[in-house]
């Protein structure tokens, strides 16, 4: 079974940063594409970036130039850099793992960006 443990969520003002990060318990972690995604209250959940085992990138056009991804397969972690962060940010920010098919998600964590 594989576990993804978020991190790094809280409460920031608008025009703050924060860093995510998300730890995953297995070695399959270096052959996955990871991702984040976000659910505000009310709306659907819907992807913020995600990043391949080669390491490119996507994102939602809503947080280009704010956000960015990274990966450290060495220590089975994704980031999610916050920047520039706005009151619509604001959502339970999720930890994905997509490997053969099977998608893997971690708990969740809290981002509230007060105006």
């Amino acid at each position: 079974q594989v576990q993804l443990v978020e991190s790094g969520g809280g409460l920031v003002q608008a025009g703050g940063s924060l860093r995510l990060s998300c730890v995953a318990s297995r070695s399959i972690f270096s052959r996955s594409t990871m991702g984040w995604y976000r659910q505000a209250p009310g709306k659907q959940r819907e992807l913020v970036a995600t990043i391949t085992s080669g390491g490119g990138t996507n994102s939602a056009d809503s947080v280009k130039g704010r956000f960015a991804i990274s990966r450290d397969n060495a220590r089975n972690t994704v980031y999610l850099q916050m920047n520039s962060l706005k009151p619509e940010d604001t959502a339970v920010y999720y930890c994905n793992a997509y490997y053969y098919l099977n998608n893997y998600w971690g708990q969740g964590t809290q981002v509230t960006v007060s105006s």
